[in-house]
């Protein structure tokens, strides 16, 4: 580009047009060469204010603040690298499960029926207990590959879950086991009861039952509602 300053006389008459005055001291100074004077000390003067600017520019722009039309640097996005840990192992203990209870009993249980009675002096009971039993049992038409008698006396902590994972019953006779040695709630003597889908009878123990005879006679009346 070329430099705005000129020195013709008529041009800068189009531009300055008030009345100049010649001060004292400079009075061999032409009115030309006055207004050319002039001239270039405004163009010093809009120079510097153009090179301030230029440094402002720069300052904001060393401060990273983004110049309308001026696109901003690219920015390489930092990824943090997050060390590795590794895995902790897992040690697995072994867990010892109790062993499984094992019964000693009478009879085949081929009909899923269990008979429990409670004698600490004899295998069954006494004659007249056993006796008793026979007539119970013959009664429903039962034989001993039927049913399996076990006496409770030799197992006084087995509760009905054991007996169950054991024997699989679906009918249970408890003479002298009561509710609370299996761990049930309580249940009324002589009468069918359910525990889930087993039917039980609980009533005393055989000895006592046959010097019973309502024990007896209300025994009865539930025998033959068992259908068997």
């Amino acid at each position: 580009m070329g430099s705005e300053l000129t020195t013709n006389g008529e041009a800068l008459r189009l531009f300055f047009t008030e009345d100049i005055y010649l001060i004292k001291g400079e009075e061999g100074y032409s009115t030309e060469e006055v207004l050319v004077s002039v001239v270039q000390e405004d163009s010093a003067v809009y120079a510097v204010s153009e090179a301030e600017s230029a440094g402002s520019v720069s300052e904001e722009n060393e401060a990273g603040i983004p110049q309308p039309g001026v696109s901003a640097p690219a920015v390489t996005p930092v990824t943090a690298r997050v060390p590795q840990v590794p895995a902790i192992p897992v040690l697995k203990i072994p867990v010892e499960k109790p062993a499984a209870l094992s019964f000693t009993f009478l009879g085949k249980n081929k009909k899923k029926i269990l008979i429990l009675v409670n004698d600490a002096e004899h295998e069954v009971s006494d004659e007249p207990g056993r006796e008793l039993l026979r007539k119970i049992v013959k009664s429903i038409n039962l034989t001993a590959s039927d049913f399996a008698l076990l006496n409770y006396a030799k197992y006084p902590k087995a509760n009905f879950t054991e007996l169950q994972q054991y024997f699989s019953s679906g009918l249970i006779f408890a003479f002298g086991v009561s509710p609370a040695d299996l761990q049930l709630p309580a249940k009324p003597e002589n009468k069918i009861v359910m525990e889930g889908e087993v039917r039980l009878i609980f009533s005393a123990e055989l000895r006592k039952l046959e010097q019973s005879p309502a024990g007896k006679k209300e025994l009865w009346g539930s025998l033959q509602q068992l259908g068997l």
